[in-house]
């Protein structure tokens, strides 16, 4: 395939037109603002990646499982570590990204100072070519006016030649010398001028190639260098995800390494409080004193009948009968024991009689007082 250059183009068939050269700079402007749009791109990503490493760096500092131990610990700094070693690995991915784009800056202005020179000299070039193009066509329209009368000088002399007017002839014929030598000037002057603008036409023309070739080479270059800036700049993407992995297989490899039962088992050996749990709450009789085994009892019998002496005389001595007999804590005569008796018997043990079908049984003994009488007690034994 027959490669396609500007200089063949972009050519006008007016002189005076520069309408193929202004596309050129055109794309060519184009062209500039494409690298500059790329470079602030780049700029706009790199400050994007230097505030996500700051925030990922000030995350890395942060208690992350400060309580925790053994390999769990272990593990979880392992995932710090390697997360502040990823946001430094972003911050050195952002100064990369500077250079490319203050790179891609340097090659935006050099080509700009080279176009800058060859549009100074084609703009003189382009003024030059028109002005003396409308000089000429000036010149042109002079020259044809002076043919015009020339020729209509001759056509009267032509038709004055029988006349007897000798005076009158030859002041036609001089008009008519005078415009043969004003033609004859104004076609000189014509042909001068289209002689030097077809000298500024081929200097020009000359020009506008090698204006063609250069701004085609800078646009060459233009695409080539923004082709492989942006794609450095996907493989410095590219390389940061492969950095990344890398550091975050450590933190992997480091997680394979926990051990579930291994830390239970520390934890375990380090905290330990005891292996044995508290024994069970018992139950406490408030009169009998006694605790229920812990398990269930066998069937209980009815304890036996433990015979005591007679009771005392009620009539043998006033004072004692009066005497103040004490059953936990209380003191009774042997009238108000007996009253006592029934009064306990009906309350308390019809209730429980009611609720658990318990036995009562009781017994009496003699016991002496501490101011030397003898008193009588009641012992009352219930079963659940």
């Amino acid at each position: 395939m027959k490669n396609i250059h500007f200089k063949d183009f972009f050519w006008n068939s007016d002189l005076t037109s520069t309408g193929g050269y202004e596309a050129i700079i055109q794309y060519l402007n184009d062209g500039k603002r494409t690298c500059k749009e790329v470079e602030d791109f780049m700029k706009a990503r790199a400050a994007v990646e230097e505030k996500y490493a700051k925030d990922l760096l000030g995350l890395s500092k942060k208690v992350c499982g400060h309580n925790e131990m053994n390999t769990l610990k272990r593990s979880l700094d392992m995932f710090k570590l390697q997360t502040e070693h990823v946001s430094l690995s972003h911050l050195q991915l952002a100064q990369s990204m500077r250079e490319e784009a203050k790179k891609l800056e340097e090659f935006r202005e050099r080509q700009k100072e080279a176009r800058k020179k060859m549009e100074q000299q084609m703009d003189a070039l382009h003024k030059q070519k028109s002005s003396h193009f409308k000089k000429t066509m000036d010149s042109k329209k002079t020259y044809e006016q002076k043919c015009r009368d020339k020729e209509e000088a001759d056509q009267n002399v032509n038709r004055n030649t029988n006349t007897n007017n000798t005076k009158h002839m030859e002041k036609l014929s001089t008009k008519a010398q005078n415009a043969k030598q004003t033609a004859e000037e104004a076609d000189r002057l014509y042909h001068q001028n289209v002689t030097i603008v077809g000298r500024i036409r081929d200097e020009w023309q000359k020009e506008h190639v090698k204006a063609c070739e250069m701004f085609e080479k800078q646009s060459v270059e233009r695409i080539n260098f923004l082709r492989n800036t942006v794609w450095t700049h996907l493989n410095q993407l590219s390389q940061q995800c492969v950095t990344s992995d890398e550091l975050y297989e450590d933190v992997r490899k480091s997680l394979e390494q926990c051990n579930v039962q291994e830390d239970i088992e520390h934890f375990v050996n380090l905290r330990q409080t005891g292996d044995k749990p508290p024994a069970p709450v018992m139950y406490d009789n408030f009169y009998s004193g006694q605790r229920p085994p812990a398990v269930a009892p066998p069937t209980r019998l009815p304890p036996p009948i433990i015979r005591r002496g007679p009771l005392p005389d009620p009539t043998n001595n006033s004072k004692q009968s009066t005497q103040r007999c004490r059953t936990r804590g209380t003191a009774l005569s042997n009238t108000s024991m007996q009253i006592c008796w029934r009064s306990y018997w009906t309350s308390r043990a019809a209730l429980q009689l009611r609720r658990y079908r318990s036995l009562i049984s009781s017994s009496f003994y003699n016991q002496v007082a501490p101011d030397g009488n003898e008193c009588h007690y009641i012992c009352v034994h219930t079963y659940f």
